[in-house]
């Protein structure tokens, strides 16, 4: 990047670049880039009277709003990397992530004592300069916390150091967009491209907590131009109905961005048909950066259900479990190289990589066409193996959830005496709908093969899936086993 700049320094870059240019709308405050890099220098030096250099760790626990944007280039502007992690955790989760991270400081509501905490004080900060602070830079930019398939967490330290070319838009995002964040920061997609629209410098619009009217409100009130979403928003956007759509063609919006959980079939094709092919697009990586894809509607209604090819700096490979490259068109474990080579893109904390030579995977599971297309099955833990077949829970929960009564579903295999594993359906329906267990095992009999559908189905009311559109398969099934009824047979 020749022409990068160190974070701490690219919101005076835009604020010179573009004078009274709105920096963020949140917590019911437009404010500029000039005003928010005030802020985050003051909030910087107070942080620096912690304790706080270059290259610590400091977890952040704060919840979507302005003092989120301030803190973490408050810390880049000291050279520091910002540990990110929900406002909220279970002590036992908390407990493991700062025993790996051993953070020089912890920002956010204490969550026992003894923990080196900040909570700023608006007296402490009023006091401290706004002027500009000597440019240093971070070794590592972010290090996003993940629980993982087993739910025991790992950090991911990113390798980029905290600079950026303002110009090198990530994603399709473009200087001086419009972008909605829909999504919560602790996690890594909407940390990753919302802070990346400000070092591009873009106008954030935060909406705080996600509501599928008020986005299409705030699309249309702000002229946003770039959004990213998870499945689960899609979905509840699509079910506010034909009326709802028709009022909001959202003129203004250029990409729909969605990512990290697989979107049904069924529900892409909607949006396709809502907003035009070339403005709903699909991105498929992981938070290593290891490797991803990217596909747009109107290329997807060409190759159905892929999620694209193989994004520029990286090589893509299908794998058995010997290390074998698969055919084209066979099922295996997918593996990537970024350009660099391994580990040039992160390193773990509380965790190794799954490697075969230079190559490393994600742990999902899927197929390549002749054209070099993705297409994904599931995640290898997920994998249900009943009566010798195997089964995606991903395909099943996209039949599930076509349903309009369903709101979300989550599927799991259970021990079974005669198939050694059956397929159990948890189904949350939609606030209201009395969903009916036959009329469901009915309309999925018409979507999957017979060995695929539920055995057994049980519905709940409560949510089975985060804000980031991701289910933890492994403790619904954990839980499950912990008092399981005797095995249903068919």
């Amino acid at each position: 990047m020749s022409n990068s700049v160190a974070l701490g320094s690219i919101l005076a870059h835009h604020a010179r670049q573009n004078p009274g240019r709105v920096a963020i709308v949140a917590d019911g405050l437009a404010v500029r880039y000039d005003d928010l890099d005030a802020r985050a220098n003051r909030r910087a030096r107070v942080l620096a009277s912690q304790g706080v250099g270059q290259g610590d760790f400091v977890t952040v626990a704060l919840p979507n709003g302005l003092d989120f944007y301030e803190t973490v280039f408050a810390l880049w502007k000291l050279g520091a990397t910002p540990n990110i992690v929900a406002a909220r955790l279970a002590r036992p989760e908390m407990e493991a992530i700062l025993d790996i991270v051993r953070p020089r400081l912890f920002i956010g509501e204490q969550p026992w004592p003894g923990i080196p905490s900040f909570s700023a004080e608006e007296g402490a900060l009023a006091q401290a300069s706004a002027e500009a602070l000597p440019e240093v830079v971070a070794p590592h930019w972010k290090a996003m916390t993940s629980g993982g398939s087993t739910g025991r967490p790992k950090v991911i330290v990113d390798a980029m150091p905290s600079r950026w070319d303002p110009q090198e838009g990530f994603l399709g995002q473009r200087p001086g967009d419009v972008i909605l964040n829909p999504g919560p920061l602790y996690h890594n997609a909407p940390f990753h491209c919302i802070t990346m629209g400000l070092f591009v410098g873009a106008t954030i619009v935060e909406m705080g907590r996600f509501d599928a009217l008020r986005a299409l409100e705030l699309i249309e009130a702000h002229g946003v131009t770039w959004v990213t979403m998870v499945p689960t928003m899609m979905h509840r956007i699509w079910q506010l109905g034909p009326e709802v759509h028709a009022r909001h063609a959202l003129p203004s919006l250029r990409m729909m961005l969605h990512m990290a959980a697989p979107c049904p079939a069924w529900l892409k094709e909607a949006w396709i048909g809502w907003l035009g092919g070339e403005r709903v697009w699909e991105y498929y990586g992981t938070t290593e950066g290891i490797g991803s894809t990217m596909i747009s509607g109107s290329d997807w209604l060409a190759h159905r259900g892929s999620v694209g090819r193989v994004r520029e700096g990286y090589e893509l490979k299908i794998l058995d479990d010997a290390g074998q490259e698969r055919p084209v068109g066979e099922v295996g474990e997918v593996y990537f190289r970024p350009r660099g080579g391994p580990g040039s893109t992160y390193h773990y904390l509380g965790s190794a990589a799954k490697r075969i030579d230079e190559w490393e995977t994600p742990g999902d599971l899927g197929s390549v066409d002749a054209d070099g297309y993705l297409y994904l099955s599931d995640r290898r833990n997920d994998l249900i193996i009943s009566g010798g077949a195997n089964i995606y829970p991903a395909e099943v929960e996209a039949a599930i959830e076509a349903h309009p009564g369903v709101r979300t579903s989550a599927v799991i295999g259970l021990p079974d005496e005669e198939w050694g594993a059956r397929v159990h359906a948890i189904v949350q329906p939609l606030e209201g709908v009395a969903l009916d267990e036959a009329e469901l095992r009915a309309f999925v009999d018409g979507r999957l093969t017979r060995y695929k559908q539920p055995r057994s189905i049980e519905f709940t009311v409560e949510p089975l899936r985060d804000e980031a559109g991701k289910v933890r398969r492994a403790a619904l099934r954990d839980a499950r086993l912990k008092d399981r009824a005797p095995a249903a047979k068919t």
